[in-house]
This record gives structure tokens, C-alpha cells and sequence, in this order.
């Protein structure tokens, strides 16, 4: 429990019932929420922008106020795991959001569980949510499922006339997430699957499966990595004279890999959420004007480029805090009963606009977005340029 909420209860008794009979004018409940990112390690490049999105988050909803407490699992599921048990146990938490990586979001899926606090997961992979069973129901996931989005780069091979393509991604979660739908979207447009070869997120080297992807010599590669990490097997593909299509994932949905990629990853195409390229969207796109105040507002902050990852963390909060008022009617914020509610709540979300799509939940899906929520980029000259949607 916090000392917020535990300093009220021992202090109480000692104030006598005339200070007792003003407590409720000057007390206010308060909704907090705990954040866990990656602001440091291998996924920092996706924790630091959502770490700096805090600032822009909510302040205050249904005539609550509301209180966020970030965490740095430094991309170590261990630490997330400690770092989400903490915010439970001793602030007292009413919801979770988290993590950058996806052991880290996966591992905390269990304390959320454990805990029947509602939890929005930032990361793609369906495990996240699905099989929707007890312990998955307290969880919730942002971003696009990584079979809407392996469909648009699939749509685009096809169209281009891809015949093989090559599978080079992590060994985790996220690898294996996007390996499976991978798989099924080649086998659905009769692509096939020449060569898959994986690595570690800390690895220093991928000239080994570089070399053997190349020698395959496929149509096409997909890569299935993040943030800047994802720029090495690209440059190994690069060195070793690969000159065909690189396809990357929406976890290369950051300026900073162009900036770090440089020249490697010009050409590359990829599928990101609409936020990305929210000026290029036309004014109908529902998630336009929400994407563009988000822009705005984080560059404002923080004097550089807003990357995907931190809108994640705004629709989380989002997410979240649209089921503050039904919940409300049923319990106190720090109340078992209030997390409950609210977990009832944000499943009958329907239709919430936000950065990355428009979200609608129910008890048979968590995940929560449709087609509205992709679209297909290429880097040009070292900038972002919006593909026409090839189906």
C-alpha cells in the first residue's frame, strides 16, 4: 500500500472526530498508476520515448487526479517482474503499463494476474493476450497484433512479385511471434519461407546468419527486430553484398534507426502505426488529429523526435483511463473492487480513437484493433514516405 494511502489510516484515529468531520472536503481519491519501461539496455530506445511521454499523460480524469510512477527494468524480465511487484505492493497501484521488451511485458503478465490488477502490455505479441484465459483477462494490449501487421508486408511482397523471402529475428518473444505470423501470411500468398536464422537481442554479430540468408539468395528478407538493435543484421546483410528487398517490422518504428542505419536501411519498408506518418494521413483518418496532438506535445517536451514506441504508452493511458468513470461507480481508487470494475470496463471499450488505431475490446478480445491501425513505409533518403496500402 502507499504512504499516501496507509499515512490516512494510521494518522486518522489520532486527529480527533473534529478533524475527522473534515477529512472528506479535503481528502481526494486518487488514481495512480505504475509504469515499467526499458529505459535502459537493449530496448532503450523504445523505453526512453515512452519514458518521456509520462509528462504529457492525463492529469486528471472523471474529477480524479492522477499519479504516475515510472520504473527502469533496464530490459531484464527479473527486474521488470521486481519493479511491477513494487508498484503493486508498496505503491499501491491501481493499474500496470508495461514493458519496452517482450520477456520483460510477458513476465509481468503473471504479477498483474496474481495481483487482479488491470495491465496494458506495450508490446505486439500476441502471448500477451491470448489464449484469453484467467490469468490473461487482466491484461490488455496497445499495440498491433503482429498478424495485422505481417499481412500488409506480405500484401506488398506479393504485389512486388516476392517469390522467396528469408525469416532473420530475435530468439524471444517477439521473434517467435512474428516468425509464426510470418509463416502463416507467406503460406496464405503462396511466398515461401526459404531460410530462417535467429539471434539474441545482445548479441554483437549476425555474420553467421547473414551469410547463410545470403548464400539462400531469397526474393526478399524480413527482419524481426527493434529499435536500433534492429539496424545490425541489416548492415550484415548489407556488407556482405545483399542488394534485394529488406523488409523490417514495426519495431523499427523510430528515427533513431534511420539515423543510426544511415545509408544501410534506406530502401527499407516496413508497417507502423498510423501515428507515424500522422501528417501524411488524409483529415477522415480517425486517428490523424490524435496522432498530431501527440506529436506536437512530445516535441514540445522534449526538443527532439516523438518515436511509435511512446505513443504506445499514451494509448495505454488512454486505454486505461476511459474506464476510470464506469469504475468508479463500483469502488474507491486502492480498492480491490475499483481494479475490478475497472478491468470490466476497459473490456467494453468501443471504437477509441487513438495514435496507433482505433481500440474496441470484449471478453473474447483483448487486442483490441483493426485494420485502421497500419500502414506501409518506406525510408526514402532518410525519410519516412507512406506506401499506398497494397490490398
Amino acid at each position: 500500500m502507499s504512504s499516501k494511502r496507509a499515512s490516512s489510516k494510521v494518522l486518522a484515529p489520532m486527529l480527533g472526530a473534529a478533524l475527522m468531520a473534515l477529512a472528506p472536503a479535503a481528502a481526494r481519491a486518487q488514481i495512480h498508476i505504475g509504469i515499467v519501461v526499458s529505459e535502459t539496455g537493449p530496448a532503450a530506445a523504445l523505453g526512453v520515448p515512452q519514458k518521456n511521454t509520462v509528462a504529457q499523460l492525463p492529469k486528471e480524469i472523471a474529477g480524479q487526479t492522477v499519479e504516475y510512477t515510472v520504473l527502469d527494468d533496464a530490459t531484464d524480465p527479473t527486474k521488470a517482474v521486481a519493479d511491477a511487484r513494487k508498484l503493486v505492493a508498496e505503491d499501491d497501484v491501481d493499474i500496470l503499463i508495461g514493458s519496452s521488451a517482450t520477456p520483460a511485458t510477458l513476465a509481468m503478465v503473471d504479477v498483474a494476474a496474481e495481483t487482479k490488477t488491470p495491465y496494458c502490455a506495450m508490446v505486439p505479441t500476441k502471448s500477451t493476450v491470448a489464449p484469453l484465459d484467467d490469468k490473461r483477462r487482466w491484461v490488455f494490449k496497445a499495440p498491433q497484433d503482429d498478424a495485422i501487421m505481417a499481412a500488409a508486408v506480405f500484401d506488398h511482397m506479393k504485389a512486388n512479385g516476392v517469390k522467396t523471402v528469408a525469416f532473420l529475428g530475435y530468439t524471444d518473444g517477439y521473434g517467435e511471434g512474428w516468425l509464426t505470423a510470418a509463416k502463416a501470411a507467406a503460406k496464405e500468398r503462396g511466398i515461401d519461407v526459404a531460410g530462417v536464422e535467429r539471434f539474441q537481442r545482445t548479441d554483437t554479430s549476425v555474420n553467421a546468419q547473414a551469410l547463410k540468408i545470403v548464400s539462400a539468395n531469397p526474393d526478399a528478407v524480413l527482419i524481426a527486430a527493434s529499435g536500433t538493435v534492429a539496424v545490425m543484421p541489416q548492415k550484415a546483410l548489407k556488407e556482405l553484398g545483399y542488394a534485394k528487398p529488406i523488409y523490417q517490422t514495426h519495431g523499427v518504428s523510430t528515427m533513431e534507426f534511420v539515423r543510426v542505419g544511415g545509408k544501410d536501411v534506406d530502401g527499407t519498408i516496413f508497417p507502423a502505426g498510423p501515428v507515424v506518418v500522422a501528417s501524411l494521413l488524409p483529415d477522415s483518418h480517425p486517428s490523424k488529429a490524435v496522432g498530431l496532438a501527440y506529436i506536437k506535445a512530445y516535441e514540445a517536451n522534449n526538443k527532439t523526435p516523438f518515436a511509435a514506441f511512446g505513443a504506445h504508452l499514451a494509448d495505454c493511458a488512454s486505454i486505461m483511463l476511459n474506464g476510470v468513470k464506469a469504475a468508479l461507480e463500483k469502488g474507491k481508487p486502492g480498492t480491490p473492487e475499483f481494479r475490478a470494475a475497472l478491468r470490466d470496463a476497459v473490456e467494453t471499450t468501443r471504437e477509441l480513437p487513438a495514435n496507433h488505431g482505433v481500440y474496441t475490446y470484449s471478453p473474447a478480445d483483448h487486442s483490441g484493433l483493426d485494420k485502421r491501425s497500419r500502414v506501409l513505409i518506406e525510408i526514402v533518403g532518410g525519410k519516412w514516405t507512406l506506401l499506398p496500402d497494397p490490398k
